[in-house]
């Protein structure tokens, strides 16, 4: 009987200790409390501690590319000998990226909204309207009839799911901002920090919204108007009354990113990013077994498709030889004689279309004909240029406004704004930067560790006291210049110097993917080209890229043990 006692009194413990525990453990397990300081992060400034966890969401018209490990590079042809895609190891981290290329009806999108909001008519807007229409006269050909495409390729309908071409990397980069902001102002729109209709409802200059502006100083977002920023109660529960039986008023607040409802920018995607994304080698697993590297952005070696219903048919869009663009008339192989609508083809392993053929793609990346893996083999890119906001004497971030926008004037002379109103300016890093720093040292990165010496062959390491000469830099390429005079007159000069012996410089861009101009050589996606990035073709378009936040994977994963 005393042991019976003994193992029921062992017993009524055991159970008081586990309800305690329980308990305990209810109470730090609460959604609304900070795991760090047990706190209710609704009742105070927690809001990184409320939308832990939340997820991005992606972007209108990218889809999810998963990172990974892949061989760039690496080509089963070379018969141009160019020898500037040497294999790297390379790895990239998940991003996402346009389901298609930018179609004709999505920059015409950008072109009413400038319009719009910068009449061409008003002095100071004049060249922003121009500046960012493409150049419809790449179609025209010294011997070829192209005037249907010269006056009907942009504006007609038929077109308008077609690719954008004619546009440079320059006015690329621009409707990638253009693109951010106007999907961030509807985000906040959608989740009530921004007024109902606000993003379409008079907007001009003054007003015009930008991400980053809004971010540094949410108050002073489209003309300080308290209408049209709205604040809100992040934490979606009315505060509970104090022992004094007082209710305090709900906190609001204007969206940041700790919100995790702003969205990353969309931007060119990097030379590596697009490569990896058009391989899509993700496809070559088998019963977990990877079969190698493919050729196309499809299985198999062949540009024809090998299903039985459709067998022969081409995969994609581009030359099959001299004076064939399509093929014979009622019996076409690919479908097109020109560019053909996005969609036409099937995509590829991420769900990715025309990676390869219809259009070649501008990338961010500045050409070099070789690749630094040794410098850096994960998310590789060259092309950095550090900036960061600039600051006035009022010890504030300084904003575009009308009487400041900077205009470049390109060296074919057309005039593009680098900046627009309500965006914060911007200047290089320096000293108070990079003093010290081990992962970068100066603000552009575009020739860091370069060294190739056979660029040109006038080059010269010079010695420790005077240096390399003026005249002898690394890339001898034309430097044409374009000013204007007093009278605003434009004055251009052509580079006739016999000495140039290259065409790169640090504003030539590559440009991957094969088009319909271009043989079958060019749709490997490993293929690589170059142009100036101030320059456009008929069949050079683009498609738009977004960092991914937060996990590798959308795939769900049971914890490790």
């Amino acid at each position: 009987m005393k042991v019976n006692k003994i193992v029921v009194l062992q017993l009524m413990m055991s159970m008081v200790l586990m309800l305690g525990t329980a308990s305990c453990s209810k109470k730090s397990s609460s959604s609304h409390a900070s795991r760090a300081t047990g706190w209710d992060v609704d009742s105070q400034n927690g809001t990184a501690a409320r939308n832990a966890g939340k997820k991005q969401q992606a972007g209108p018209g990218l889809v999810f590319v998963e990172g990974g490990t892949f061989t760039m590079g690496k080509v089963q042809d070379d018969v141009m000998h160019d020898w500037n895609n040497t294999p790297t190891q390379q790895h990239v981290q998940s991003f996402y990226m346009d389901e298609t290329e930018v179609t004709n009806g999505m920059y015409l999108e950008y072109l009413e909204w400038l319009k719009k909001v910068f009449p061409p008519t008003e002095e100071n807007y004049k060249n922003i309207y121009e500046g960012a229409s493409p150049d419809t006269l790449v179609w025209r050909n010294r011997l070829g009839y192209n005037e249907t495409m010269t006056n009907n390729y942009l504006r007609h309908p038929s077109y308008a799911n077609y690719p954008v071409v004619g546009v440079n990397w320059i006015q690329a980069v621009e409707f990638s901002k253009w693109r951010t902001d106007r999907v961030n102002e509807a985000v906040l729109e959608k989740n009530g920090y921004l007024q109902k209709g606000a993003k379409t409802n008079d907007v001009n200059a003054e007003n015009a919204f930008n991400t980053e502006a809004y971010l540094m100083s949410p108050s002073t977002s489209r003309g300080g108007s308290e209408e049209i920023v709205l604040k809100k109660n992040p934490g979606g529960r009315k505060p509970k009354a104090g022992k004094d039986g007082v209710v305090p008023e709900a906190q609001n607040v204007y969206a940041q990113r700790s919100s995790g409802v702003i969205l990353p920018e969309y931007r060119l995607p990097t030379e590596a990013e697009w490569e990896y994304a058009a391989a899509a080698d993700v496809g070559q697993r088998e019963y977990n077994i990877y079969k190698g590297q493919k050729k196309y952005p499809w299985s198999g070696d062949y540009t024809r498709s090998a299903k039985r219903k459709n067998r022969g048919d081409q995969l994609a869009n581009f030359k099959q030889g001299n004076g064939d663009y399509g093929g014979i008339a009622g019996w076409s192989d690919d479908g097109a004689d020109i560019t053909n609508a996005v969609k036409s083809y099937a995509p590829n392993d991420f769900g990715l279309y025309d990676m390869a053929g219809n259009v070649a793609e501008w990338v961010a990346d500045v050409y070099r004909p070789v690749i630094d893996n040794e410098a850096n083999d994960f998310n590789y890119f060259r092309g950095n240029q550090y900036a960061k906001n600039k600051i006035g004497k009022d010890g504030k971030v300084e904003i575009v406004t009308t009487s400041n926008i900077k205009y470049d004037t390109l060296s074919n002379g057309k005039v593009i704004a680098r900046n627009l109103p309500g965006e914060i300016a911007q200047v290089p890093v320096d000293e108070q930067e990079t003093y010290l720093r081990q992962n970068f040292s100066t603000s552009d990165n575009i020739n860091y560790r370069d060294g190739d010496k056979q660029s040109s062959r006038y080059f010269d390491f010079g010695d420790s006291e005077s240096g390399p000469k003026a005249d002898q830099t690394m890339y001898n390429s034309p430097k044409h210049n374009v000013t204007t005079d007093s009278l605003g007159k434009m004055i251009r000069k052509y580079d006739n110097s016999s000495k140039r012996t290259t065409l790169i410089d640090d504003k030539v861009r590559v440009y991957k993917g094969g088009s319909w101009r271009d043989r079958a050589y060019w749709l490997d996606p490993a293929q690589r080209r170059y142009f100036p990035q101030d320059m456009a073709t008929d069949y050079i378009g683009f498609r738009c890229a977004m960092s991914r936040v937060g996990a590798k994977t959308e795939r769900k994963k049971s914890p490790r043990n």
